[in-house]
């Protein structure tokens, strides 16, 4: 957490999986006694996995440094960037925008398993590029996985260079985040697995993959970026709680060295169509009920991530709260993580209140 511009909480808590997992599966104690990593506390150092966060740290940020030097106009129309994009016969696609994709309103679905059928970054981007619009655009916000992929697709286009040498360049390595990155390197054993991806080791009713067939750990969960070879635009990336931080402090902060103030407030602000949206450019902002819990104000944003990461940002308090799991351990049937994470924000904002009111 941090407040007024200073790192004033960092804990952590528990172990990379559950001591009954331990018990309960001899192929995790084998890799354990073998030099596996999973019986280990969770450290202020872990690397997490943030899964859908990276869409607001990475891509979203990118888009607004392109913004800013007048390389992407947000209400440019995506097939002048991408015209893979005008596939079938639907005029509608010639309509969808750059706005839209960070908005979540270009109508694209939200979600597809491609990693499924598409077993190469061509093939999955190919149907990526061709996913039937389930909505006019700008007539209804759907968060879409698939519109960040295409997104992160065309900001390379426009940068000339992959997300990953880009973000690293103009946002990590500027801001310290030295422990922020994609596809992290393979010795790295202080990142928690996320997922059991093995056959017949749990009931199969439970929500669990097993398109890898083995365990995941410090490779990402999501199916889809791992296809894309690890870095997507919207997952991939992995990062620690206190990297996290630094980049909230850059947002509340006005963004020097790399993003202007009226950036940020552009891209934060919540957008006033479709109706009804709670969502900013690349960002969320409360609602109710919000996962942010009851306290954050009104010019608030934030995001969340599938493996039970999320960021939230309140300028006015100049507080952000980080949260990281691995929630998505051992299978993603644990839903938990709605009720805890707005009562963790909700105690935090309370306490600090409490603080300021001495």
């Amino acid at each position: 957490m941090t407040h007024a511009g200073k790192l004033v909480a960092l804990k952590s808590f528990g172990k990379f999986v559950f001591e009954d997992d331990l018990e309960g599966a001899p192929s995790l104690s084998r890799s354990l006694r073998q030099g596996g990593d999973f019986d280990l506390p969770v450290e202020p150092t872990t690397l997490f996995d943030l899964a859908s966060v990276t869409k607001a740290v990475a891509t979203t940020t990118m888009a607004m440094i392109l913004y800013q030097r007048g390389l992407l106009e947000l209400d440019a129309p995506l097939f002048g960037t991408l015209p893979e994009f005008l596939t079938g016969n639907d005029p509608r696609r010639r309509t969808v925008t750059f706005r839209m994709l960070l908005a979540h309103s270009s109508g694209l679905p939200a979600y597809e398993k491609l990693f499924q059928k598409a077993r190469s970054r061509d093939e999955l981007l190919t149907a990526a590029f061709s996913m039937p619009l389930t909505a006019d655009p700008g007539t209804r916000a759907e968060y879409s996985d698939i519109g960040f992929i295409i997104l992160g697709i065309a900001l390379e286009r426009i940068a000339g260079e992959p997300l990953d040498t880009f973000c690293r360049r103009e946002i990590f390595g500027p801001l310290g985040m030295s422990n922020t990155t994609f596809n992290p390197p393979r010795e790295r054993a202080m990142i928690p697995p996320t997922a059991d991806e093995r056959e017949g080791d749990v009931s199969p009713a439970k929500l669990r993959s097993t398109f890898r067939k083995r365990i995941i750990q410090g490779e990402v969960q999501d199916e889809n970026a791992f296809v894309l070879g690890g870095v997507a635009g919207h997952a991939g990336l992995f990062s620690t709680a206190e990297d996290v931080a630094r980049f909230a402090h850059l947002m509340i902060s006005g963004g020097s060295p790399i993003l202007r103030p009226e950036t940020i407030a552009l891209f934060t602000r919540r957008e006033s169509t479709p109706s009804g949206t709670s969502r900013a450019l690349g960002w969320d902002t409360p609602s109710a009920p919000s996962q942010s819990g009851t306290h954050f104000g009104v010019r608030s944003y934030g995001h969340l991530g599938y493996t039970g990461t999320s960021l939230w940002i309140d300028p006015d308090r100049q507080l952000s709260i980080t949260l990281l799991t691995n929630r998505t351990w051992p299978d993603c049937s644990n839903q938990a993580i709605k009720q805890l994470r707005p009562k963790i924000h909700d105690a935090v904002m309370e306490s600090i209140k409490t603080l300021l009111n001495r």
